[in-house]
This record gives structure tokens, C-alpha cells and sequence, in this order.
């Protein structure tokens, strides 16, 4: 027997999970991805831009903290949110693309690296005078326990969800661009009294906690109902 037969028996009972996009951005994203896939240089892979996506969201989370000193690194932290998009986006498309698809190895590292980011990020905002540590701290923390409600209903449903209702982790990118360039505007809202990044931070907290009640409530009954007592 081959070495690809012992592989392919090995991992005969893996099973992909049904990808769920229903952003607002997904339809449009998607053509320009396949776009830039199909203009990828040959040397370039999938890997690469892993490593893209992963090291530009930890340099998101250090232009932040470092915001505190200068508020220029806000115009940093931009570039690399657009680096993160790039190397987090077009490396799964890449793969399609080629047919050089690792669906459990992609699905590991993917969401393992995005944790850690997130981590980062967060950390970031946390350090960079913009956000209280504590709602950095609770948005970490809801965007960890998203993660892990949709990893479990992969795992349970047969479904990977990479959007809720009609936002993901793109249009979450695209108000983060948004929201530092008004900072150099509008730092304080509401009669000066608040932070913007707070009021966001804040208005972010009770949608994420929405979310996360939502649809663990919602598979909870399905997975109740799928495997009834009789």
C-alpha cells in the first residue's frame, strides 16, 4: 500500500464541514479573492499568507499600543489590518483555487493563529489608551466564546459558520479602519464624556452577546431535537 493510501484510509471518516458566509461583504469578497488567487504568483502558497494574516494582526495589536505614545501608529495599525485581510482571506481561496486543499490542517492552524491574534489585538486596544481594559477584556472574551460555539457546532452540526447573521470577521476589519480614522476627529463622543472606542467597544459587547445567546440557544434545540429519547 502507498504512502497516499495510508493517508487517504487513515482519514477516511473526516468529513468537511458545510461553510456558512452570509455577510454583507461575503458575495463581493469572494470575486475579488478568486481574482487575486488566480493572479498569485506560483511560488507564493497558502502557507505564506497564513503567516501574513497571523503576523499583520499581531502588528495590528503592537500599532495600537504604541498609539498611546503617537497617534500616527493608528494609520499603521490600517496597513496591517489590510495585511491581516489579505494573508487571512486569500489563503483558504488560494487553496480551492489549486485544488492543494488540507482541510484539517488549514481548518487547525487557521483558527488556532486567529485565536492567538485575537489575543493580540485585543491586548493591544487594551494598552493603546483608546479602550478601557476592560471592555477590551470582555470583547476578547465574547469573540472567544463565538469561536469556540461555532468550532463545537462543526464538530456537532456538520456546519462551520464563519459569519453571524450578516457580519464577519471583514466587516469587522472595515469598522476598525473606519473607527481609527474618525478618532483623529472625533476621540470623545457624547459631550466628551465617552471614548469612541468605548461606545463601540460597548455597542460591539451586547451584539457579540446577542449572537453568542442566539445560536447556542438555536443548536442547543436542534441537536435536542435530532437526538431525542424515545
Amino acid at each position: 500500500m502507498t504512502t497516499e493510501s495510508l493517508i487517504s484510509s487513515k482519514f477516511v471518516g473526516f468529513t468537511q464541514a458545510k461553510r456558512l458566509q452570509e455577510s454583507v461583504l461575503a458575495r463581493h469578497e469572494k470575486r475579488v479573492l478568486v481574482w487575486l488567487a488566480e493572479r498569485t504568483p506560483d511560488p507564493i502558497h497558502s502557507d505564506h499568507l497564513t503567516i501574513l494574516g497571523f503576523a499583520a494582526q499581531v502588528a495590528t495589536g503592537v500599532s495600537y499600543a504604541l498609539a498611546s505614545v503617537n497617534q500616527l501608529w493608528l494609520v499603521a495599525a490600517i496597513g496591517c489590518l489590510a495585511l491581516n485581510w489579505l494573508g487571512d482571506s486569500l489563503d483558504g481561496t488560494l487553496a480551492r483555487v489549486r485544488r492543494r486543499q488540507r482541510p484539517r490542517y488549514g481548518f487547525y492552524v487557521d483558527h488556532m493563529l486567529d485565536s492567538i491574534g485575537a489575543v493580540a489585538l485585543m491586548g493591544g486596544l487594551a494598552l493603546s489608551g483608546r479602550m478601557s481594559p476592560a471592555i477590551a477584556i470582555g470583547l476578547l472574551v465574547l469573540f472567544l466564546l463565538l469561536s469556540i460555539q461555532s468550532y463545537l457546532a462543526t464538530y456537532t452540526l456538520g456546519e462551520f459558520r464563519m459569519s453571524f447573521w450578516t457580519f464577519g470577521p471583514t466587516e469587522l476589519r472595515v469598522l476598525l479602519i473606519a473607527g481609527n480614522l474618525a478618532l483623529f476627529r472625533w476621540p470623545y463622543v457624547l459631550a466628551m464624556h465617552f471614548r469612541l472606542f468605548d461606545l463601540g467597544g460597548v455597542i460591539a459587547i451586547v451584539g457579540m452577546a446577542t449572537m453568542l445567546m442566539f445560536f447556542t440557544a438555536r443548536n442547543i434545540v436542534r441537536l435536542y431535537r435530532e437526538e431525542r429519547l424515545l
